[in-house]
């Protein structure tokens, strides 16, 4: 998967919780993603904002702290 398809799901997430409250907006993102992404996932979205955060909607940025982190031994090849 690449960075630009995470980049765009995880956009779709944001946008389907944009109509809510900011902090439940946020909340549910980060909800969403810890649930129902996988690890590599998670470790591709951690490397967008990283490197390239402006790609990502603001409620997914300020969910980044509520996603759990990816051990590397998780992530494989």
């Amino acid at each position: 998967m690449s960075h630009d398809k995470t980049a765009r799901m995880a956009n779709q997430i944001a946008a389907f919780f944009a109509s809510k409250p900011h902090d439940e907006g946020v909340a549910g993102v980060a909800e969403h993603i810890n649930k129902f992404w996988e690890p590599r996932m998670r470790a591709r979205l951690f490397v967008i904002f990283e490197s390239e955060p402006d790609v990502l909607h603001e409620l997914v940025r300020a969910a980044m702290p509520s996603i759990r982190p990816v051990p590397a031994e998780s992530v494989g090849g």
